[in-house]
């Protein structure tokens, strides 16, 4: 076998050594054609070689040429990959460019090339080079002639994450290598091998790329003489937002430091003069964007008013500052210097705003909001702005509230035995709290009713115009020994405002007694010192309305009844026994609409004896004794009628003023121009 091989070897250099010397008689029989002259001998250079011609040649073959040309032995292991080679020179080259061309060759087939000291040469596979100890090139690569040649070179960055340049430079590296870069991320280092080339395109990629972001930009400051430094900032950002913030950079940056009440930039230098400019527009004295303003109220109270306009402010300022934004706009540049003191004129305060920025829809911390109970109005100090935003809110908040109008009639009905509520007892027809029908006298037939999409009809549709104290007479009058209206009072409100009615009466009760028959002073107490306080005995009713844009109108109703149900005697004094009967609704009807509340019944016993009853044999022989138990019930009636502010609002109440005796009086009071029917006026 190594027979074998040496004479490959021999064979190999012996093609070698015919090729030069047939291209070297070609050329000299050309020059002899050419000059006429005889052949000369061509001079000796050890330092060159030429006229190689490789046409599919075996490795064995390439590396017999490298251990000839480097001086050196060649180490190999059996088994290289498989490949045939071809290589041309067809002139004269240095060795060490022959030897270049020569790894690089083989480098290209999968195989790698590694010095091993001073005389040796290891071949390997290039997917096993890594594990076999390749050169470790110390030092700067440029002075090395580019080669296929496999190395190592550990690279270390500056300023560059060498966790993000890795992955950025994956492309240009051998796949052939079979491993990935070691990386040595605390030292920000990585460890490469890879050919002599592409180690030098890395290091040439790291001269270009390992510098500091900042290389060009420099610091400056500006200390303000006027103006307010987070002010400015905030004008800045404005202005150098969207298009005109990509031309000034990534790196370009500028903020405030308001403990110095300076601004302090980072830029390139070319850049400064633009802030320059802008910094001395903005760093200008002017007077105090301040104004003071009175805004007078027409419908609603200054006090409620102002508490809400203020909660409404500090909360915008508590939520700005809670997401790290300044909610203060800056101060007024130098064209709000001329503004008039006091109320602004509307006209005047578009041009108060500088830059043609668009109003702005935040309050300043400058604002300040107070009413003026006396006359109904709420002062205001702020910016030009603050008062427009103000205004512009007490424009929507002053707005006359819709009234309403709600008609009462209180009924107390005597339940029979058979009867188990007032509604039955008056024979009303009742849906949802509505008055529909009333049950005709006699007949038993019925006046009214809904349609089959629950729509009231017949007397429900005409309840609304007339007076509602006819209407229940008309359901009472049958029955006059059963029912008994207790009053009739009508109340108007507003929206969400609580109207009461309370019919009865007040009752002295002791709510606490004093012992002072003690000694005190040498004087002696009378005994008991009582402290009285009146208590309501009767029909208390709230209402609260909420009224719709369509006509409807929500009612919250509370009603309690206090009645005496008996006495009692506590430390000598009599007192009342107070019955207590509470309820709340809250029903939804339309305008005009009557509503039917009962349930408040009430269980009393009497009894009866003549004159000579408590005797007793002599009291059963002149007269009889009686027990009665009577259930009575409270019928609540309402109709609330929105009013439209017009004249037909009184429409009833004239109607009433007509019908009675002094209508020509009362109507001369409400109207100085009225004259009676039949009387002429006076010249």
């Amino acid at each position: 076998m190594e027979t074998d091989r040496h004479q490959r070897r021999l064979s190999g250099r012996a093609r070698c050594l015919a090729a030069g010397l047939v291209w070297t008689l070609l050329l000299v029989l050309r020059m002899h054609a050419q000059t006429g002259a005889q052949p000369a001998a061509l001079p000796v250079n050890d330092d060159s070689v030429g006229l190689i011609k490789l046409r599919d040649d075996s490795v064995d073959q390439v590396l017999e040429l490298l251990e000839r040309w480097t001086g050196k032995t060649i180490l190999r292991p059996q088994a290289l990959p498989a490949n045939t080679y071809t290589l041309t020179l067809d002139h004269a080259v240095k060795k060490d460019e022959a030897v270049l061309a020569l790894e690089t060759l083989l480098n290209m087939n999968g195989v790698a090339v590694s010095p091993l000291g001073s005389r040796f040469l290891k071949i390997t596979s290039l997917n096993l080079a890594r594990a076999e100890a390749p050169e470790f090139i110390d030092g700067p690569l440029n002075g090395l002639p580019p080669s296929g040649r496999v190395a190592s070179k550990l690279f270390h960055l500056q300023f560059l994450r060498v966790s993000e340049f890795l992955p950025q430079i994956a492309g240009i590296l051998n796949p052939n290598l079979g491993a990935a870069p070691v990386l040595f991320e605390k030292s920000n280092s990585a460890l490469i091998t890879d050919s002599i080339s592409n180690l030098q395109r890395i290091e040439t990629l790291l001269a270009r790329l390992d510098q500091p972001i900042l290389t060009n930009n420099a610091p400056k400051f500006y200390p303000l003489r006027s103006a307010k430094a987070s002010d400015v900032v905030n004008k800045l950002r404005a202005i150098l937002s969207g298009p005109l913030q990509m031309q000034l950079g990534a790196t370009t940056s500028y903020q405030a430091d308001d403990r110095t009440n300076q601004i302090v930039l980072i830029s390139d230098p070319r850049q400064t003069a633009l802030f320059d400019q802008l910094i001395a527009r903005f760093d200008v004295k002017a007077d105090p964007n301040t104004r003071n303003e009175v805004i007078f109220l027409k419908h609603a109270a200054a006090k409620d008013v102002a508490t809400l306009l203020s909660q409404l402010v500090s909360g915008q300022n508590n939520a700005a500052h809670a997401a790290g934004q300044d909610s203060s706009r800056p101060s007024p540049a130098a064209t709000n210097a001329n503004l008039p003191a006091g109320p602004v004129p509307g006209n005047l305060l578009p041009a108060s705003r500088s830059l043609d920025a668009p109003a702005s829809r935040e309050f300043s911390n400058l604002l300040t909001i107070l009413p003026e109970v006396r006359s109904n109005s709420i002062v205001v100090s702020g910016t030009v702005d603050d008062i427009r935003l103000i205004r512009d809110l007490v424009n929507q908040i002053d707005v006359l509230l819709a009234q309403v109008r709600i008609e009462v009639v209180i009924a107390e009905v005597t339940l029979g035995d058979s009867q188990t509520s007032g509604i039955d007892a008056l024979g009303l027809q009742v849906f949802s709290n509505r008055l529909i029908g009333i049950a005709g006298s006699g007949s038993g037939t019925t006046v009214g009713g809904i349609d089959p999409s629950g729509k009231p009809t017949g007397f429900a549709s005409v309840a609304g115009s007339g007076s509602l104290a006819g209407i229940i007479s008309l359901a009472t009058t049958p029955r006059k020994t059963s029912a008994n209206i207790l009053s009739m009072p009508n109340i108007v409100t507003t929206h969400n405002k609580k109207a009461t009615i309370f019919v009865g009466e007040q009752r002295p009760v002791i709510s606490s007694y004093l012992n002072d028959s003690a000694t005190t002073g040498g004087a002696l107490g009378t005994g008991y010192r009582s402290t009285v306080t009146s208590k309501d005995i009767g029909i208390d009713l709230e209402v609260t309305p909420l009224i719709g844009d369509d006509g409807s109108v929500q009612l919250e109703i509370k009603q309690e009844v206090n009645d005496v149900t008996g006495n009692i005697t506590l430390d000598g004094n009599e007192q009342p026994i107070i019955g207590r009967r509470q309820t709340e609704s809250f029903v939804s009807v339309k305008s005009g609409e009557i509503i039917v509340l009962g349930g408040l019944q009430r269980n009393s016993r009497t009894k009866n004896t003549n004159r000579l009853g408590p005797l007793p044999i002599i009291g059963d022989l002149f007269g009889t004794r009686k027990r009665e138990n009577v259930r009575t019930e409270l019928v609540f009636f309402l109709r609330p009628v929105v009013l439209a502010n017009t004249s037909a609002d009184n429409a009833e109440a004239m109607r009433r003023i007509d019908a009675g005796p002094q209508r020509d009086e009362i109507r001369s009071a409400l109207d100085p121009h009225y004259r009676p029917p039949g009387r002429k006026p006076r010249d």
